[in-house]
């Protein structure tokens, strides 16, 4: 009863309460009514929306059919002109044929980086860009090796993880250990009496995988270790199945002369240094990077030929022409896209201006550009 009750007004008059009832909701606007009007025409749509889809998609199949018709029966050429562009579009397709597969031999590269308290930070720098640099040549090469990094730590891997973020945890076909060089080589041996090991093509074509047969079963031969070093007494002929080659990851300008001779003979390894003497005439130092050795080595494994492979990867700045009497395979393919020159001051770095990106392909699909340096443990002849 007390919701009946009104209250009373200053005259001593009960005002009646207002009671509550229900109100009309408010009229749409105009523009909420066209969005709605909008709405329901896409929902009555949709079916014809998929059908038009479904038509289009036959339409863009049977246009790639008939591209694909003519392009196997090309109309024929009426003028000499039409003839002639032809003819160079063939010549220009031959001399850029699309990039042939990677196959993976049975060898492998080991970059010893146990030198980190001997260089200077712009050093240490310069030796993460040819480690880069070494990476790339290797997976683009068209026979690749397996490429280990040892003695993985100190300024270089800080380095690696902060200065270039971490970008070498995606590469492939290529392992980093905080190990010394011996422990990568147990590995990359390991590694290449495996199913992943590779296979024998390129320069090893036709090469014995085996030692001989005992009881009926093949066992893989060990192949060499050598470490490469400019001060050995050996020169390095060719490179063998089943091979690890150890190039000193130094950049030094030369102040530490004969320190990875002397870490390979310490150790008991066999130390050697490519023929570059025996096929080039150079107009300054024998000084090569550490990723120059790296390529140089790669190209000799499609090439079998020491000669061509210096010739395409020795900077032009150099001078490096070939020796009286030395010849080269004709016919082979030659190297586009220099990495740039090396600059015949002793220090040995490339130019600013001639510095080119690397594209990691295998990587991080992105673009890093790279300073490479070109002074590592010299690879050079004396006289």
């Amino acid at each position: 009863m007390s919701d009946l009750v009104g209250r009373s007004s200053p005259n001593g008059h009960a005002s009646p309460m207002p009671t509550s009832e229900p109100t009309a909701d408010p009229p749409l606007s105009k523009n909420k009514l066209k969005k709605l009007r909008r709405d329901q025409a896409w929902e009555e749509g949709r079916e014809r929306r998929k059908e038009l889809r479904k038509k289009k998609k036959a339409e863009k199949r049977e246009r790639k059919r008939a591209d694909a018709d003519k392009k196997d029966s090309p109309p024929p050429l009426s003028t000499p002109a039409e003839r002639k562009a032809n003819d160079d579009a063939d010549a220009a397709a031959a001399k850029n044929p699309k990039r042939q597969k990677s196959i993976q031999l049975p060898i492998s590269f080991v970059i010893d980086c146990g030198f980190d308290d001997l260089m200077m930070d712009g050093e240490r720098k310069s030796l993460a860009s040819q480690i880069t640099r070494s990476y790339s040549d290797n997976s683009k090469a068209r026979f690749r090796s397996h490429l280990f990094v040892s003695s993985f730590n100190g300024h270089l891997k800080n380095r690696f993880e902060t200065v270039l973020s971490g970008q070498h945890a995606g590469w492939k076909g290529v392992r980093f250990l905080q190990g010394d060089f011996e422990e990568s080589v147990t590995q990359a041996r390991q590694l290449m009496t495996t199913e992943q090991g590779g296979r024998l093509a390129g320069a090893f074509e036709g090469k014995s995988s085996t030692s001989g047969e005992e009881a009926g079963e093949k066992s893989v031969e060990l192949g060499e270790v050598v470490y490469l070093t400019s001060d050995s007494p050996d020169t390095l002929t060719e490179l063998k199945p089943y091979g690890v080659y150890i190039i000193g990851g130094i950049v030094d300008k030369n102040r530490h002369k004969g320190m990875c001779y002397k870490r390979a003979m310490d150790r008991g390894i066999r130390t050697a240094k490519l023929p570059i003497g025996d096929y080039m005439k150079m107009s300054s130092r024998f000084v090569l990077a550490t990723n120059h050795v790296v390529e140089i080595m790669s190209r000799w494994l499609e090439l079998k030929d020491w000669g061509r492979a210096f010739m395409q990867v020795m900077p032009k700045r150099k001078g490096g022409i070939l020796k009286d009497g030395v010849t080269v395979l004709e016919g082979l393919p030659t190297v586009s896209g220099r990495h740039g020159e090396i600059d015949n001051e002793p220090h040995g770095e490339i130019r600013e201006d001639e510095q080119e990106p690397v594209v990691l392909e295998e990587a991080c699909d992105e673009l890093t550009t790279i300073e490479q340096s070109a002074s590592t443990d010299p690879i050079k002849e004396a006289g």
